[in-house]
């Protein structure tokens, strides 16, 4: 019975009582490919527009341990030279996995996988981990999933399902399903550095801080357009109306007052407005009231249930509401101190 070899390195099996006297040689070329397959290193010319396949060779021409293998039995790859067309390079339709260095030139594509198969596009500069079952070709660096380290620096883009580490830094893009930063700083550089939501139709951006924290913009700021939430709901202002600032800065009102009110700013009914802002900041609300043929206003201002006298435009508070109109009411209250505000008010009348 004649020698075999295996599918995957190409070892030689040796039939029992074969190759007398020369045997020894067989199995130390068999060794010398384990050696090239694990360890091995090969740099391979593809220059041009012409698909490349890779060499493969049987273990029995792995003759010399001081010289690279074949170029399939390597387990690191160094794909090499100006490209002029788009290529493919296909390697054995066996399971294998590569380090695989696309050190190529030129505008063009390459694509890695196995013969008959699917390849991946290997981008071009760069290094990655790639695997095959003899059929697809799997660039691992592409699909890593979860990934927790403690930080990331790239000067190409970054791209995965869920980044988290207490830095990453990029020069290129950062993009993925779930990215999070455990340090308190995403540093984005660059000259004009960007956040976009690219995928889909009109996408929307949310920036949600955690609890009632806020989102805070250091310097200036530009707006193109500006949409606020608004809470309706049909409330006639009567008794103690309870305006709850982290729930959003307006309140509209359907129904027309029935009886004079108390307005009590807070930031909810478990959290304060004293808790919400720090000393030196504010915040301005505005609580629309529709009036019937008989009006009335806001005859109690409140900050967390306290009562305030605020500074109202014009120099006099309201005593009646405007019959048959909505009335708009806008306070702004701003912490002096804690627990102690200035409360600008006005009035205005839509009819």
């Amino acid at each position: 019975m004649p020698s075999s070899y295996t599918s995957r390195l190409k070892l030689e099996r040796q039939a029992s009582g074969e190759n007398s006297g020369t045997w020894g040689n067989l199995v130390n070329y068999v060794f010398n490919r384990i050696d090239a397959s694990t360890k091995g290193y090969q740099s391979v010319d593809v220059a041009g527009s012409a698909n490349v396949t890779l060499t493969s060779n049987n273990s029995t021409s792995n003759t010399d341990d001081s010289s690279t293998d074949d170029q399939v039995h390597n387990a690191v790859l160094e794909f090499t030279g100006a490209l002029t067309g788009d290529i493919n390079v296909f390697t054995d339709a066996v399971e294998t996995k590569y380090i695989v260095f696309n050190n190529t030139t030129g505008s063009q594509s390459l694509t890695f996988g196995p013969t008959g198969g699917t390849g991946v596009a290997l981008k071009q500069g760069a290094k990655t981990i790639v695997y095959t079952d003899g059929t697809t070709m799997v660039d691992v660096m592409a699909d890593l999933g979860d990934i927790a380290m403690t930080s990331v620096t790239s000067s190409g883009n970054i791209a995965g399902t869920n980044i988290n580490g207490s830095a990453v830094i990029s020069t290129g893009n950062v993009s993925g399903t779930n990215l999070v930063a455990t340090s308190d700083t995403v540093d984005i550089q660059g000259s004009s550095p960007a956040i976009i939501a690219t995928n889909g139709t009109n996408t929307d951006l949310t920036l949600t801080p955690n609890g009632y924290g806020l989102v805070t913009f250091n310097g200036g700021g530009k707006i193109q357009q500006l949409a606020e939430k608004v809470n309706t709901s049909a409330t006639a202002a009567t008794g103690t109306i309870n305006f709850d600032a982290i729930d959003g800065a307006v309140q509209n009102f359907t129904s027309n007052a029935s009886a004079n009110w108390t307005f009590n700013l807070r930031g909810n009914s478990t959290v304060t407005l004293d808790t919400l802002l720090d000393d030196g900041e504010s915040i301005t609300v505005a609580h629309i009231v529709p009036q019937a043929a008989t009006a009335y206003y806001a005859n109690v201002v409140q900050i967390d249930g306290s009562t305030v006298t605020p500074v109202w435009q014009g120099g006099a508070a309201p005593t009646e509401g405007t019959a048959s109109s909505s009335d708009v009411y806008t306070y702004t209250a701003i912490k002096t101190a804690a627990n102690t505000y200035t409360v600008l008010a006005s009035l205005t009348a839509f009819a």
